[in-house]
């Protein structure tokens, strides 16, 4: 994890105006959607809307993530086509499977070298929506170099398992452990589902804390006023900044007298303990909540 993605933003890929505020809503990420926000008749103009806002904003550094069509559909390739041209942060993959990956990665490669463009500058972002791409999410993320991360569309992944979508989140528990799992393993991001009831805060809240505790990194959002409340959950708290300063202190010190082992507030701190640490202090320096010399 090469930046911070507590949070990836829809943004309709039809919405002139949210597409010009897309740089200030303060998401880690965007992912401006050319599929499920958009009407059919629309698909043609929203690629072209979308194309010129790349080109023409200031996006503040926020990562642009564009989530195209499927590739089995009329307009995934040509989205493909057009999208590279200006050079997003990633492409989302709709209904990922290991051959839509694959094929996405080809057109990418033949894009870059015929318009000169950076080798491999364009990543993938897999979306997980369907029993086979959760199944197989592994081999999904295996099957390019692209892949920097996985989202989990519960929406659609629910309908395909022909279940009840609830606000608890008792039926997406094993497809948020496995592709936290999967991404873990491949060391990517996994950002979670949006919670879709702006009308439930506590559940929001609870949903979020779910996510994280089950090894997400991030979550989407799809309103801006969830983005404050994602990004204070997944940061690292001011009590695990201190504490992993401390292990850290504690592990110096103790290399420096030849020690092996040593302990913290009369607990044994071992090396899995150590790499949390490390893990926590990353995290707030890519959050802007800590900075190289206050280690």
């Amino acid at each position: 994890m090469d930046r911070p993605r507590r949070t990836m933003l829809f943004i309709p890929g039809n919405n002139p105006n949210m597409l010009q505020n897309a740089g200030i809503l303060g998401a880690d990420s965007v992912i401006l959607d050319l599929e499920d926000a958009v009407s059919i008749t629309e698909k043609d103009a929203a690629r072209i809307l979308v194309k010129s806002a790349i080109e023409a904003l200031d996006f503040n550094g926020t990562e642009i993530v564009v989530r195209i069509n499927p590739l089995s559909s009329a307009f995934g390739v040509k989205d493909i086509e057009e999208i590279a041209l200006v050079k997003p942060d990633a492409i989302m993959v709709t209904k990922a499977t290991e051959e839509d990956v694959r094929t996405a990665c080809e057109l990418l490669t033949k894009i870059e070298e015929k318009e000169g463009l950076e080798p491999n500058s364009i990543k993938l972002f897999p979306l997980i929506e369907t029993a086979h791409g959760l199944e197989n999410v592994h081999e999904i993320i295996k099957s390019s170099h692209r892949v920097i991360g996985v989202l989990l569309g519960a929406e659609d992944l629910t309908a395909d398992l022909e279940i009840k979508r609830t606000s608890e989140g008792k039926e997406i528990f094993y497809a948020r452990c496995k592709l936290a799992t999967a991404c873990k393993a491949c060391k990517i991001d996994a950002i979670d589902t949006p919670f879709a009831d702006m009308n439930d805060p506590e559940g929001f809240v609870k949903d979020i804390h779910t996510a994280k505790s089950l090894g997400m990194t991030g979550k989407a959002a799809i309103n801006p006023r969830q983005i404050d409340t994602i990004h204070e959950i997944f940061a690292p708290s001011q009590e695990e900044i201190r504490y992993a300063k401390d292990v850290i202190k504690a592990m110096e010190e103790a290399q420096s007298q030849g020690k092996g082992v040593f302990s913290l507030n009369g607990k044994m701190v071992d090396a899995p303990i150590i790499t949390r640490a490390q893990n926590v202090l990353k995290k707030a320096m890519l959050a802007g909540l800590l900075y190289e010399g206050e280690i």
